[in-house]
């Protein structure tokens, strides 16, 4: 196996009648509809590089088996609001992993569900870390903190947000991480 160098992150949404169509949808409306996705679980390798959707899309071929940290969310019921999430949470040292969450959302807004990935990811660094904090705190504050503490640089989240289709079609959210050799 490998250790992968690259990430980028994406999102998209699809409609239609039929649920798989909806998802299908969805992968292409987020660049990644011509790949085999494979889910992994949540680590940030080390050393590993962040880079733009349309840079990491030139480094992948139709077919090619690719990683990556999803999230997906659909409904068919009408104005039900969904969101999928992918938060991200890069420690200092460039030797250490970090971490991807994901979350499927009902009911909250985009920065709602973006806020609660991003959280997630940056708590499971900060336990590995040492970095102590109360659970309690409002995001803001445990955002404040990491940073603060100089052992996280950087976290941030991609979300899609909808509502279900008013004529009740399958309504889709997709959101990922996609890791790269």
């Amino acid at each position: 196996m490998y250790v992968p160098k690259k990430i980028f992150l994406t999102r998209g949404i699809g409609v239609s009648k039929e649920q798989l169509t909806s998802f299908e949808m969805a992968l292409r409306n987020a660049g990644v509809g011509p790949y085999n996705l494979v889910s992994v679980s949540s680590i940030y390798p080390p050393g590993c590089k962040l880079i733009s959707r349309e840079a990491g899309l030139k480094e992948l071929e139709p077919g090619q088996i690719v990683h990556a940290v999803m999230s997906r969310n659909a409904t068919n019921e009408p104005g039900r609001m969904i969101t999928a999430s992918v938060g991200l949470a890069i420690p200092k040292d460039k030797s250490a992993y970090g971490y991807l969450s994901e979350h499927h959302g009902y009911g909250q807004t985009e920065e709602e569900a973006g806020e609660y990935a991003e959280d997630l990811a940056a708590e499971m660094l900060a336990t590995i870390l040492g970095v102590e904090f109360d659970t309690d705190l409002s995001w803001d504050e445990k955002r404040n903190l990491w940073h603060i503490s100089g052992k996280i640089v950087h976290s941030q989240n991609i979300t899609q947000y909808a509502t279900g289709d008013a004529r009740g079609l399958w309504t889709t959210v997709f959101a990922a991480a996609i890791l790269l050799p």
